[in-house]
């Protein structure tokens, strides 16, 4: 079943560069797909764009039913309370115990303390962080930190998580420990969509791979690997 579909996407800004150019793009749910590409080629774009913090310039965006490209300010949390978003510099809040930065995304909601508690245990026993819910942000390492970033997207069980970059910033080891966590997620059910640089990681994931040059889709494979726009 179709859970996001694109059609003629344009993204101009202000400057007059246009970032996305008539793109088209359909995914199902269940769904792992890497958004690859180089820098300026309209990733990061396409990611905001998806969670409505840029708006196109023309054309269609359908999430789950929402017309994400028509959504007023106004309207925009509903929305962003279907999706999760992790960004590569895991934006924790410092004075917060991990429990306490995944627990806030629940409060802002205002669900009863109860169901916090058990949602916010949940997403930190499925990122492996269960035993460090005491802990505060510089007391982790950077994969430490950006798995209670995780936890914190899927705490209230969105059916996508957007990914923008989340381990540019780990080392390799590290990175794979956070793509474990993440195909995990995606094995319960949560379609996820994930720009990366990260070359070794998509080549061994073999997941569904869209190649994004001058704002265009150039390749889109089921199961591929990190292609060179030279390819």
């Amino acid at each position: 079943m179709e859970l996001i579909r694109i059609n003629n996407l344009e993204k101009k800004y202000k400057t007059g560069v246009t970032a996305i150019y008539d793109l088209d793009l359909k995914v199902k749910k269940g769904d792992f797909v890497f958004v690859i590409g180089q820098s300026g080629s309209g990733k990061s774009t396409l990611i905001k764009m998806l969670y409505r913090e840029e708006k196109p310039t023309k054309g269609t965006i359908n999430i789950g039913g929402i017309e994400v490209s028509k959504l007023k300010n106004r309207k925009v949390y509903k929305l962003r309370r279907k999706l999760g978003i992790v960004f590569q510099d895991f934006k924790l809040l410092p004075k917060l115990t991990v429990y306490e930065n995944v627990a806030f995304a629940l409060e802002i909601l205002g669900l009863p303390s109860k169901e916090i508690q058990s949602k916010t245990l949940e997403a930190l026993e499925q990122v492996g962080l269960k035993n460090k819910s005491k802990n505060y942000p510089d007391q982790l390492s950077g994969g430490e930190q950006q798995r209670v970033a995780i936890a914190r997207a899927i705490v209230n069980n969105p059916k996508l998580l957007l990914c923008d970059e989340p381990t540019g910033n780990l080392d390799p080891e590290t990175s794979w420990e956070v793509m474990q966590v993440l195909e995990k997620i995606n094995n319960n059910g949560t379609t996820i969509i994930m720009a990366t640089h990260d070359k070794e990681m998509v080549n061994r994931m073999k997941k569904r791979v869209i190649l994004i040059e001058a704002g265009k889709i150039k390749k889109d494979y089921e199961k591929g690997k990190y292609l060179n726009e030279a390819n």
